[in-house]
C-alpha cells in the first residue's frame, strides 16, 4: 500500500507538455527561418553533422528527468507492514437508488448526481467509522462492503450509474434486505442504514422489512432526492438528450419523488426522514446523528510504517539530466554507420 505526502506537487507536471509545445515551436520556427536564407539539401551540406532525432532525444530525456524530480517532490511512501488497529466508530451502509428515474433533472444537476454528491460529502466528514454502499433498482448489488477505506468508497461512488442494474424498477425491499446481511455479526457496533432515493418503490413488503431491519439493531434513515411537482426522463446519446422516456400510451413519464413512502421505511426503521435537496444541512443532519450514536470498538487491518521513496525519483532523475547533458544534438558516429535512424 502506498500513499503522496504531498500530492500538490503533481500540478508542476502541467510544465512537461508546455516545454515539448515550446520545443517543437522552436524547432519548427528554426526550420522556417533556415529556409529563407537556402534550401533544405545545402543546409545537410552546412551541417552534416546536425541530428533532428537526437534533439528529441534529449528533449525526452530531460522531461523524462524533470517527472521523476516532480514525483520525487510528492514524496511518496510505500507501507511495508500490515497490523490490527482497534477503533471506534458505527458501521453506515448507503443504500443508493441506480434506477432510471433517478436521471430526472428537476433536481440539478441530476436526482442521481445529487445523491451522490451527498454520500460524498457525508463519507468525506466521516472519523474512524466504516462505511458500504449498496445500490438497486430492480434488485440490488453490493458495490463496496464495509470498510474504512473512504476513498475507495469515494472512487466506487463516483463511477455508480444507472447502467450497472440491468433489472430495472425501484425495489427498496430488495436493498433492505441485503443491509440484513451486509453488517458483521460478530462486530457489535452501532448500525445505521441510509436509503437515497426518489421513493418510488414498486414492492409491497418494505415497511415489514424495516421493522425486521430494527430488530437486528439497524436504524433505517432515508434521504430523498426530487420534487412532488417531478419531471420526465431523458433518453441521451453520447452525453445529448434525444427524447424522453414514455408509457405505452405514447405520453412522456414525470416521475414524482414520493415523500410519503420514505417517511414510513425511516419511521418503521426507527430513524428519521431527510429531505435532500438541501445538500448541506442534509449533510449536516446525518452528521448530528452518527456524532451522537454510540461508539462501539472493532478491530480494522490498515497499513503501518510508512517509508519514504522519493530518493529513488531524485537518483533517476539525476541520472537523466547528465545523460541529457552528456547527449550531443549531432549524429553519432557509429550509430551513423549502423544507419539506426535512417541518418544519411
Amino acid at each position: 500500500m502506498y500513499q503522496i505526502e504531498e500530492p500538490a506537487y503533481f500540478y508542476y507536471l502541467a510544465i512537461i507538455p508546455v516545454i515539448f509545445v515550446l520545443f517543437l515551436a522552436v524547432l519548427w520556427w528554426k526550420k522556417r527561418i533556415q529556409k529563407q536564407f537556402a534550401d533544405h539539401k545545402l543546409i545537410q551540406k552546412l551541417s552534416p553533422e546536425k541530428s533532428t532525432f537526437k534533439s528529441f532525444l534529449k528533449i525526452t530525456v530531460f522531461c523524462l528527468a524533470l517527472l521523476f524530480l516532480i514525483i520525487s517532490l510528492a514524496n511518496p511512501k510505500m507501507g511495508t507492514k500490515l497490523e490490527t488497529v482497534k477503533r471506534q466508530g458505527v458501521d453506515i451502509v448507503f443504500a443508493l437508488d441506480v434506477s432510471k428515474s433517478m436521471v430526472a433533472e428537476d433536481i440539478a444537476p441530476n436526482r442521481l448526481e445529487k445523491a451522490k454528491q451527498i454520500i460524498t460529502k457525508i463519507v468525506e466528514n466521516l472519523g474512524s467509522d466504516r462505511v458500504g454502499i449498496i445500490i438497486y433498482a430492480g434488485n440490488s448489488y453490493p458495490l463496496l462492503p464495509i470498510t474504512t477505506d473512504y476513498a475507495a468508497a469515494k472512487m466506487f461512488l463516483q463511477n455508480a450509474n444507472t447502467e450497472m442494474v440491468s433489472n430495472q424498477g425501484t425495489a427498496i425491499n430488495d436493498a433492505i434486505e441485503r443491509a440484513l446481511t451486509y453488517f458483521d455479526d460478530n462486530e457489535q457496533t452501532n448500525r445505521f442504514l441510509v436509503i437515497v432515493s426518489d421513493g418510488e418503490d414498486h414492492e409491497e413488503n418494505t415497511l415489514e422489512l424495516a421493522k425486521e431491519a430494527t430488530e437486528k439493531g439497524i436504524k433505517i434513515y432515508t434521504v430523498g432526492i426530487g420534487t412532488a411537482k417531478g419531471g420526465p426522463i431523458p433518453l441521451k446519446e453520447d452525453g445529448r438528450i434525444v427524447g424522453y422516456k414514455k408509457d405505452n400510451r405514447g405520453m412522456v413519464v414525470v416521475t414524482q419523488m414520493n415523500e410519503q413512502i420514505l417517511r414510513d421505511i425511516a419511521n418503521a426503521g426507527n430513524g428519521k426522514y431527510i429531505n435532500g435537496n438541501k445538500t448541506q444541512e442534509t449533510i449536516a443532519s446525518i452528521k448530528d446523528v452518527l456524532e451522537k450514536a454510540e461508539k462501539s470498538e472493532f478491530e480494522t487491518k490498515q497499513f503501518s510504517d510508512y517509508e519514504d521513496q522519493f530518493q529513488w525519483f531524485i537518483g533517476i532523475g539525476l541520472l537523466l539530466l547528465v545523460i541529457d547533458l552528456l547527449l550531443l544534438e549531432k549524429k553519432t558516429k557509429w550509430v551513423q554507420k549502423l544507419n539506426l535512424f535512417n541518418e544519411k
